[in-house]
């Protein structure tokens, strides 16, 4: 399966206690980047988290966003620490007695008082709060992974279009190159008969200027090799997985041996379509960017 670097994914789980927000999204990156941000309640599972999300995800800057609403809050009691309580209204005696002035502390005021009154949640269960996490963030994953593959199957067939068309133009170069050598010999002849006014020329010293510029011009191991490099990232798309990088190398590849054919042909129609098939590569190497 071929994948795209870019893609979302989003899911929510509920329980009686909790609801858990993970949404992932990802954009183009020469390595993975993961980048998670959750409350300070879930820092005991990033380790955990991370080695889940590396299952699914090669490469990419991937941004993971976990929210969760606590229901267990609302059973949280009041709890009263009446020793502590206790322990400020002797110190308010002592201040009263050595500094002459009267203690009116009140009840309500001693409440406010540090730890005097307290929140008590209950405990939370680690272990069934991870089973909550660990399967929002996976199913997250899986509608992420399949966001990726909706767009890298829409690239492959964009891509094997393409290298489709890089054939035609090969095809095409391949095909002018012995009618431009023909035209040589033929321009060759037609000066040495100018020059000559018997009409009278050396065949030999015609078939040796044409095997020089033959030599000069010829293109047949760039092509061998742009066609070899087709056939390869075809092979890679239809395998799929994380190819993207490999994909990139040979995209690299075919430009290189297209800048060799464009800077070898000396004839018009060879040089466009050099220009045509350097124009499919680049196109195919922006589109090769886009995969995992």
């Amino acid at each position: 399966m071929l994948k795209s670097m870019t893609g979302f994914g989003r899911y929510e789980n509920t329980t009686e206690d909790y609801k858990i927000c993970v949404e992932m999204k990802a954009v183009n990156h020469r390595y993975l980047d993961l980048s998670i941000k959750m409350p300070k309640k879930f820092n005991a599972f990033e380790s955990a988290l991370r080695g889940l999300l590396k299952n699914s995800v090669q490469r990419g800057k991937v941004d993971i966003y976990i929210s969760y609403e606590d229901y267990s809050a609302q059973s949280a009691s009041l709890k009263y620490n009446a020793a502590l309580a206790a322990g400020y209204m002797d110190a308010f005696e002592q201040m009263s007695r050595q500094f002459g002035i009267p203690n009116d502390i009140t009840a309500s005021m001693l409440g406010r008082f540090p730890e005097v009154l307290t929140m008590a949640s209950p405990e939370a269960d680690e272990e069934a709060l991870w089973e909550i996490v660990s399967q929002a963030v996976e199913k997250a994953g899986e509608r992420f992974v399949a966001s990726r593959a909706a767009e890298g199957g829409q690239l492959k067939e964009d891509l094997l279009a393409k290298l489709d068309g890089m054939t035609v133009w090969v095809d095409e170069i391949e095909k002018r190159f012995p009618q431009v050598l023909e035209e040589y010999r033929a321009r060759l002849e037609e000066k040495m008969r100018e020059f000559l006014s018997d009409g009278s020329y050396d065949e030999n010293r015609i078939l040796q200027e044409v095997a020089i510029y033959s030599d000069r011009i010829c293109v047949d191991e760039e092509m061998v090799r742009l066609r070899s490099h087709i056939n390869t990232m075809k092979e890679e798309l239809i395998r799929g997985g994380a190819v993207g990088r490999k994909l990139d190398f040979i995209a690299q590849e075919m430009n290189r041996e297209a800048n060799t054919t464009l800077s070898k042909s000396g004839d018009l129609r060879l040089s466009d379509s050099a220009i045509a098939l350097k124009t499919e590569i680049e196109k195919i190497r922006e589109q090769v960017q886009n995969i995992e």
